[in-house]
Order: C-alpha cells, then structure tokens, then sequence
C-alpha cells in the first residue's frame, strides 16, 4: 500500500502551531525553512500546494513582549494583527531562496457563506495555482468575531479544500496520527494506519468533543477529514517532527493515519450548502420525511416536520434532524421560522389557506438540499 499523497496534483497542507513556533517565543524560523524546502520539493514533483498556517498570534504576542495569551478578543485580535507581519515576512523569505512566489489570504466563515465571495475566493486560489505562487491561508483573526469563527485551521484546511477541489489534506500536527485510544492514558492504543474518512467509530476514537483527548484536538482532525471527503479529497494526519514527512509522503511511504474518501465527490453546490454555511435553525422531521429525503431524494414538505427551533429568515440554512436528534440533512428553508411552525404537521394544500400566501409549495425543495448522513431511524 502506498501514501495517499503520492500522485496527488493538488494538495492542501495544513501546519499546526507547535510545529511553527518556539515554545512561545515566536516564529521557528529553521522550522518554517524546512517547510518551505519540503513544499519545493513537492512543487518540483509537479504538485500544486496550498499551505494553511497558524502561529500568527503566536507571534504577535512575542513582537508585543506578552506572556500570557490574552483572552479578550480585542488582545487577540490585536496580537493577530501584528504576529501576520512576521508570520508573511518569514514565509516570503523562505520560499524566496526557492524562487517561489507566495501570497497572503485571510479568509472568514463569513466569506465561504456568501456564495458570490465563495465563488471569487475560489477563482482567486485557482489563479495563483495556476501562476505558480504558494497561497498562504490563515483565518481573518483581526476581524472574526466567535460567531463568524472557522473555530480551528484543521476545519478551515478541509474547507480550503473543498473550496479548490484537492486531491489530498495533510494535516501536520505533533501527534503520530490517530490511535485506536488516547495513547497517554491507554498502554494498549495503537496507530490507526488506515481508515475510511467519515467512520463513525473514528470519531469514539479521536474522543469526541468535549472529553480530554478531543479538546487536544484529534476530534477536529477526523472531522476535517470528514468533510475533505465529500469533494473525493483524501486526509493524511501525521506528525511534523518525522524528518521530511511531506517529501517521504510523496514518495509512497506510509507515515501516520490515512483516510481514504470513499465516496464520489459532491457537486460544488453541495458542498457549499453542506460546509460553508452557518446552520441558523433546526428542523425535527418525522420517520416518513426522513425517508422521503433520504432514500427517495424527495423535497421536504411541511407535513413532515414535528418540530423547529431557532429563529430563521427565508433563504437560511437550517439542519434537519431525525426522530433521535442525528442530522441528516441540510438545506435552505423557503419559509421564515415564524412562518414555518404556522405550517408544520400541515400539508401543502393547507399553507395559502394558513398564511395568506404560499411562496413555494416545498419547505426545503431537493435542488436546495444535501444529506449529510444516513439517518438509523430511516432504515
């Protein structure tokens, strides 16, 4: 069996903070010219690179003289600001030695939501590939606020991903890969070697959120790699301390966790409605909707939902949930939440004769809607 990176045209790496910085004293330098040394590497295999990097407030707080990582967001933001200067600076002149041109790209949740700007995001990546440059992405931190937030660059790397359509995510982290259990509890955890992106026992694994091990952030990696998966993109977890991991990688070696797609792409649309929008409200639906979507690609209508929350507009994305809480599917509601719980339980003939008006005959039409996930209760 051989890496899932070797071959790759198209690959989207994504750098952890541990490997950049240097226990808190800013940029590894040496660090971040041996990255750029493997990438070059990469790039004379033929390989199309995009790099998302962290270490920016890292930096911004040594520039700044402060110890402590501020929690105020204003510090934060702050100290993002000013570390981006030198996180650019040190990346420019490494890949420089390379003769590689590299470029800057500050990206928000907000930015992939809106599809014009998802869209021109998208052209402007494809652009810089095509040139030969090396884009640099790093989440928008001196203008995020928490409910705009990616929340981690391993959720932004996937959806980086998605966004240009790659063909493998390596995730470099200061972990081996994923084990069966957290290893410094576990004497008896073992390296998952191979995996299908998406299994749900990889998530029991990685801990889930909230438990110890997840909150370290495994359980961001294997929903990264979830999500990689719907635009047929592969997910290499590994560790950056292995001596020239991306070139091995490209090689043909097998270091840490892979996880291979399994399914056929999803169309661009999809992804985007599944991915790059914020969900604004919920939708509980019953067993008959659940099929109706699931196994008979259906519409959602409004006699099959049983509950609602959330205060939603027109147009927003929602999650439809079944009977168990499991989310199935997402879509874009023709109809306000105020609106919507006037007409669940009731049939289609009945929402003119409710409401006054009837704007579309379908609560969710299927051209406007993606399944995420089997549903049990449907089976």
């Amino acid at each position: 069996m051989h890496s899932l990176l070797q071959g790759a045209k198209r690959v989207v790496i994504k750098i952890g903070s541990s490997l950049l910085t240097n226990e808190g004293r800013g940029l590894d330098q040496a660090a971040i010219a041996q990255w750029a040394d493997q990438i070059a590497a990469l790039k004379r295999m033929g390989m199309e690179v995009v790099l998302v990097s962290s270490g920016a407030i890292a930096e911004g707080m040594q520039r700044l003289g402060w110890t402590r990582r501020p929690h105020a967001l204003h510090d934060l933001q702050a100290a993002a600001a000013v570390g981006q200067m030198g996180l650019v600076q040190v990346y420019e002149r490494s890949f420089h030695a390379h003769g590689i041109h590299t470029a800057q790209i500050l990206l928000t949740h907000e930015d992939l939501a809106d599809r014009r700007r998802y869209l021109n995001a998208r052209s402007t990546l494809r652009t810089l590939l095509d040139i030969g440059v090396v884009p640099i992405i790093n989440e928008n931190d001196t203008v995020v606020v928490d409910e705009i937030r990616f929340g981690d660059n391993d959720t932004l790397g996937a959806l980086v991903t998605n966004l240009i359509e790659a063909d493998c995510l390596v995730i470099l982290t200061d972990q081996a890969g994923l084990y069966t259990s957290d290893p410094r509890k576990d004497s008896h955890a073992r390296l998952v070697d191979r995996a299908e992106a998406g299994a749900p026992e990889l998530e029991v694994m990685a801990g889930g959120a909230g438990s110890a091990i997840g909150t370290g952030g495994m359980a961001t990696k294997v929903l990264a790699a979830k999500r990689a998966a719907r635009s047929g993109a592969h997910t290499v977890i590994v560790s950056g301390r292995e001596p020239k991991v991306l070139t091995r990688l490209a090689d043909g070696e097998t270091i840490g966790t892979h996880l291979r797609a399994a399914h056929k792409p999803m169309a661009a649309r999809k992804q985007w409605l599944a991915d790059h929008l914020q969900v604004r409200g919920k939708l509980w639906l019953d067993r008959g909707a659940v099929e109706a979507l699931i196994q008979d690609g259906k519409s959602l209508l409004s006699i099959g939902v049983a509950a609602i929350e959330g205060d939603f507009e027109r147009g927003e994305l929602v999650s439809c949930l079944d009977r168990q809480g499991h989310e199935i599917a997402r879509g874009l509601v023709n109809y306000s939440a105020e609106d919507s719980r006037k007409i669940m339980h009731l049939p289609t003939s009945s929402i003119e004769e409710v409401l006054g008006f009837i704007d579309e005959e379908e609560l969710i039409h299927r051209d406007n809607l993606v399944i995420v996930t089997s549903s049990p209760s449907a089976q």
